[in-house]
C-alpha cells in the first residue's frame, strides 16, 4: 500500500481541508507553521504577539525520547514515497513541538499519549515504542489506527493517534513539500488551443479544413 493508498485509508484525503484546520483548533496551520518557523515579526502581528512567539520558540516542551517518539510515528502516519520526502523530512516533529506550546491544550494528550504507548509497548514487548522492531511498531499502531476497531482497551491510544495523525497532516500539507505531494498547482493561466476536434465533429465540422 503506498502513501496516498494509506491516507485515503485513514480518511485524511477526503477529510481534505478539514484535518489542517481541526489539529490547530480553528487556527490557520499555514499561519502556525510561518510563525513558527520565522523569527521576523510578521505584518499584522501585534508586539505582544511577536514577543510571545519568540519565547515559545526558545522553550522546549517535549523531551527528547518523546521527539524521537513523535518522529517515528509521523514517518509512520506520512512515509516517505517516490514523489516526496516523509514527515519529518518536512519538519513535522519541530512542528507539533511548537503547536502544543502555542496550543497547550494538547500537551496532556500528547505527553499522556506518548506515554502510555511506552508503557503498552513495555507490556507487550519489554522496550518502549522506539525500541521495538518495525513489525512490533508497526502491528502496535495498527490496533490504534481506526477508532471504530479499536478494541475497548485501545481507546485512548485510538484517541492519542487520531491526535498524533491530525497534527502530522497539518505539518506536512502546509509545507511545499505537502503541498507538492497533492499536486497542487494553484492559479494558472489558461491556454487556450482550439475548439477540441470531438466537438467540431459534433457540430458537423472537419477539424482537418476547420484547422487547417
Amino acid at each position: 500500500m503506498n502513501r496516498r493508498e494509506s491516507l485515503r485509508a485513514l480518511g485524511l484525503i477526503a477529510a481534505g481541508a478539514g484535518v489542517l484546520t481541526t489539529a490547530c483548533n480553528g487556527e490557520s496551520a499555514h499561519e502556525a507553521r510561518i510563525i513558527a518557523e520565522t523569527s521576523d515579526k510578521l505584518s499584522g502581528v501585534t508586539d505582544w504577539e511577536h514577543e510571545r512567539t519568540q519565547k515559545l520558540r526558545e522553550e522546549r516542551f517535549f523531551t527528547a525520547h518523546e521527539m524521537a517518539t513523535i518522529a517515528v510515528l509521523a514517518d509512520i502516519i506520512i512515509p516517505e514515497d517516490e514523489v516526496s520526502g516523509c514527515a519529518s523530512d518536512a519538519g513535522v516533529p519541530d512542528f507539533i513541538e511548537f503547536i502544543v506550546k502555542d496550543i497547550p491544550s494538547n500537551q496532556v494528550p500528547m505527553r499522556g499519549g506518548l506515554k502510555w504507548m511506552d508503557i503498552q509497548c513495555q507490556k507487550r514487548y519489554a522496550h518502549t515504542f522506539i525500541t521495538c522492531t518495525e513489525k512490533q511498531q508497526l502491528a502496535f499502531v495498527e490496533e490504534i489506527a481506526y477508532p471504530d476497531k479499536a478494541k475497548p482497551e485501545m481507546q485512548q491510544g485510538a484517541a492519542f493517534f487520531s491526535l498524533m495523525r491530525n497534527l502530522t497532516a497539518s505539518g506536512f500539507y502546509t509545507t511545499e513539500m505537502g503541498v507538492k505531494d497533492i499536486g497542487y498547482v494553484g492559479n494558472r493561466p489558461g491556454v487556450w488551443n482550439g475548439v477540441p476536434e470531438d466537438i467540431l465533429r459534433e457540430h458537423g465540422f472537419d477539424p482537418d479544413k476547420f484547422l487547417g
